[in-house]
């Protein structure tokens, strides 16, 4: 394993930083509010950064949200390049690649995902070519009805992948869905509810693979739904890591400046080991991010990995966010201060895609069924 970054990554991740510190600045967010920030979007794109994320990988996209997460800036770029960008390059048919890829590369597709499948979504009139075998590659048309409760970047959307009751994808446009109505969350995600009423949809690439049900004359992977529910978590869980470094770095500064008894917070030995956990903390979601990511972008196995991020994102992410408010005391109680919107994102990406326990049982789960398989091969 090697995470050292490429030039290129690396030069992203700079680019990145530069715009994210310029532009996501605390007045920034709060005149902002609950709303996304259309000018550091339109930033991102014109700076190439959504497009790049095809060429720099998962790693590459785990490096930029770190960014983003240190200065909790409102845009849909991890949804955009997660649900379309990543999603359509690697499931999606030519012509599909075609058509989207260069729309969501500047910006002008921004795509938003109904993730995970929860079993509130049909969909009918699907199957017709890709079923027949006449084209495995066609996008077959299909309608999807049914209600997301809530779906992140919503608002901002121009269309959404929708897994449906199958587990199979389907990208539609936001503006043909029956109803969208505004939902606050925890952090201000611009989300919303979706109402699908024979909504006109095209599924994603071939004909969804599904666990017991694996296209003939090909080899066992993973289906495009777990593909892209397992690429989501590593990817929020880089975007996690940058939240809680971003916490974390208010929390020293505060520490190190504020005094008590005419001494600076920082000297005290519970501060320290507070913080010093929380460090390790941090270093421990970064680096189960990476290792996931850099799987996925070798053409490895990482459906393990990716649920190991996940739950450090998810279990670690609330212990930092919550000494980062912590260790500034009665300051961290106000709403309005800069360490408490790293809260308000740290505790809704603890729950977001599953939280810690959910994560942890569902590995539980994986590791035994691999272990089954693997017992049943050596027969």
């Amino acid at each position: 394993m090697d995470f050292t970054p490429t030039e290129e990554q690396a030069a992203a991740r700079d680019l990145a930083a530069r715009i994210f510190g310029d532009l996501s600045t605390p007045e920034r967010l709060t005149a902002a509010g609950t709303d996304s920030d259309p000018e550091l979007w339109k930033a991102l794109c014109a700076a190439g950064l959504v497009g790049a994320v095809e060429e720099l990988g998962l790693l590459g996209l785990v490096l930029l949200l770190e960014e983003q997460g240190r200065t909790t800036a409102q845009v849909p770029f991890a949804s955009t390049c997660v649900y379309g960008l990543l999603a359509v390059a690697a499931h999606g048919s030519p012509e599909q690649r075609e058509r989207l890829l260069p729309g969501i590369g500047d910006g002008s597709v921004v795509v938003c995902g109904a993730f995970p499948a929860q079993g509130g979504v049909r969909a009918r009139g699907a199957r017709g070519e890709a079923e027949r075998g006449q084209d495995e590659q066609a996008s077959a048309q299909g309608e999807l009805t049914g209600t997301v409760p809530v779906v992140p970047w919503l608002r901002d959307a121009t269309h959404v992948l929708v897994a449906d009751d199958r587990r199979e994808l389907w990208l539609t446009p936001v503006a043909e869905a029956a109803r969208v109505e505004p939902v606050e969350l925890t952090a201000p995600w611009s989300a919303g509810r979706l109402t699908l009423d024979g909504t006109p949809a095209e599924r994603l690439g071939a004909r969804g693979v599904h666990q017991g049900d694996q296209l003939q004359s090909r080899p066992p992977t993973p289906s495009p739904y777990t593909d892209v529910l397992a690429t989501a978590r590593t990817a929020f869980a880089g975007l996690q890591a940058g939240v809680c470094a971003g916490s974390l770095a208010r929390a020293v500064a505060h520490v190190n400046t504020r005094e008590q008894f005419g001494r600076p917070l920082a000297t005290r030995q519970a501060v320290q080991l507070r913080a010093a956990d929380a460090h390790m903390d941090v270093e421990a979601i970064r680096v189960t991010a990476y290792e996931a990511s850099w799987r996925r972008d070798a053409g490895l196995p990482y459906a393990t990995h990716a649920l190991t991020a996940a739950w450090w994102a998810s279990e670690a992410g609330l212990r930092v966010v919550h000494t980062g408010q912590h260790l500034h005391g009665g300051a961290g109680a106000d709403l309005d201060h800069p360490v408490h919107r790293h809260f308000l994102w740290g505790r809704q990406l603890d729950a977001y895609l599953g939280c810690g326990g959910e994560v942890l049982q569902e590995l539980g789960e994986l590791i035994v069924s691999e272990g089954e398989e693997a017992e049943v091969g050596e027969e």
